[in-house]
């Protein structure tokens, strides 16, 4: 080929590739969602297994764009959470577009403890805080009200156990005009569904002997099991697509139907009987 047609055709092949690339898609930048809160939501270290916060599973219900950092922490209120300095390097460390996740109450409620209990309006300009400082920032905050403790009354049904707190918190997202995750009642209803007995499954109830964490066994209506931690995870995804949250269209694409799972697919695999 002559040098002037291979300089045209590298030419138009340059522009050609310029084209495509001005008109393709950009991938969306990588976010961050923080999670502040209390034990019901953290991370949990192996010798509390099988103890399950519900924000350990919620980064499965994302794709890689999604950065979930939980930095909830047993045993701390809105105020312990502020004063032990856990709140600062979070919006220190805010960009544009990222979320905080919300979701304080049970420790703030425990009057027979003083060295964490808020009382409720405190809980109220703390909460106040957590959402300006987040916003001011131009991230999204999304407050949740506290999980419900498992508690039936001597009729088989559920009792709420967050009331003054969850009304704060649902007072303060209206305030604020910030979307409001009411995880204290459909907790309640899914617990309702599960029943007196199945409920225990969603819970930190363990026999003597079941898991060596716990040789003489746990009766916790606080604390989540797995299963419990992913239902209420659930909870709060499904909400969240409920009310369009724009967090939403960076969500998991689910597998095609009949897809063999990446893990188990090798050259050597073979399909299995039903």
């Amino acid at each position: 080929m002559p040098t002037s047609g291979f300089v045209r055709t590298y030419g138009l092949l340059l522009c050609l590739l310029l084209l495509l690339t001005a008109f393709a898609t950009p991938s969306p930048r990588k976010i961050k969602l923080y999670l502040v809160g209390d034990s019901t939501m953290a991370n949990k270290v192996k010798q509390t297994f099988p103890e399950t916060g519900w924000g350990m599973p919620l980064s499965t219900f994302f794709d890689t764009t999604v950065v979930v950092d939980n930095r909830a922490q047993n045993g701390r209120s809105t105020r312990t959470f502020l004063a032990e300095n856990r709140w600062q390097p979070i919006v220190e460390a805010l960009q544009e577009g990222d979320y905080v996740f919300i979701q304080f109450g049970h420790n703030d409620e425990a009057e027979n403890y003083p060295d964490r209990y808020t009382p409720p309006e405190d809980y109220r300009k703390n909460l106040l805080k957590f959402v300006t400082e987040t916003q001011r920032k131009k991230a999204n905050p999304v407050l949740f009200t506290p999980i419900t403790r498992r508690k039936f009354d001597k009729d088989g049904r559920i009792t709420e156990t967050h009331v003054a707190y969850s009304r704060v918190t649902t007072e303060v997202a209206r305030q604020s005009k910030v979307p409001l995750i009411d995880l204290d009642k459909m907790s309640r209803e899914l617990v309702q569904q599960f029943g007196v007995e199945q409920s225990k499954l969603l819970y930190l109830q363990l026999a003597p002997g079941d898991h060596p964490n716990y040789p003489y066994g746990r009766q916790d209506n606080t604390h989540f099991s797995e299963l419990g931690a992913r239902k209420m995870a659930q909870l709060a995804v499904n909400e969240m697509k409920a009310q369009h949250l724009p967090l939403v269209e960076r969500m998991a694409k689910p597998l095609p139907k009949n897809a063999v799972p990446p893990a188990t697919t090798s050259k050597d695999s073979q399909p299995t009987t039903p």
